[in-house]
């Protein structure tokens, strides 16, 4: 297993944590928490693969991946009481999640030999859109379409992916230092209330 594959399955396990946690949160029934969990973890890596023209989508061929997240579920169902009393763990989750799925969008983009731009679009799709569907399938407003620091932050860690690239840092320290650099401003915007300006029409 490459550095990749891991920073893959850790992502798969943040997420499906993070959604998992959503379900509890919102009273949802064993089969509604998993299916949360579920499309948490594999939403965005399935919409990236679909615009790649990957097919199956990557897990439908991995169970390894499949198996992480009915493990995930587990674990929070033991201890969904200990983890919900923590008023930040799905924050955390969320926050590790798109750090990690960021790096590995990035990744999958360069495999393809697409332009950079394209690159964080799919970093910010792989990171995002998994938490997208969670938030709308809890009757949601996604964080992503909020003011809050989100997607802009998988933008940040995208562009220190490829300024470290061009310095021929080595492989494993891009991943960890982009993935890094989105997590620690996702924390920050939080932290000190960083908001983008949001539009507004004078009626």
């Amino acid at each position: 297993m490459d550095f990749i594959q891991i920073v893959d399955i850790l992502g798969t396990i943040a997420f499906a944590i993070s959604g998992a946690l959503a379900g509890f949160k919102n009273k949802l029934d064993p089969f509604g928490i998993a299916i949360i969990a579920f499309v948490t973890a594999a939403g965005g890596g399935t919409l990236r693969d679909i615009l790649l023209g990957v097919s199956p989508v990557s897990w439908m061929t991995n169970m390894n991946l499949v198996y992480t997240i009915l493990i995930c579920v587990l674990v929070t169902f033991i201890f969904s009481k200990w983890l919900l009393k923590l008023r930040k763990t799905l924050f955390l989750f969320d926050t590790i999640g798109i750090g990690l799925y960021t790096v590995v969008g990035l990744e999958m983009g360069i495999a393809y030999g697409l332009h950079p731009v394209i690159c964080i679009t799919l970093g910010c799709i792989s990171a995002c859109f998994g938490g997208v569907i969670r938030d709308i399938l809890v009757n949601e407003v996604p964080v992503i379409f909020r003011k809050n620091i989100y997607a802009t932050a998988c933008i940040a860690g995208g562009i220190v992916y490829f300024v470290l690239r061009k310095f021929s840092v080595p492989e494993n320290i891009i991943f960890i230092m982009s993935g890094l650099c989105v997590i620690i401003i996702r924390l920050l915007a939080v932290r000190l209330k960083w908001q983008l300006p949001r539009p507004y029409l004078k009626e």
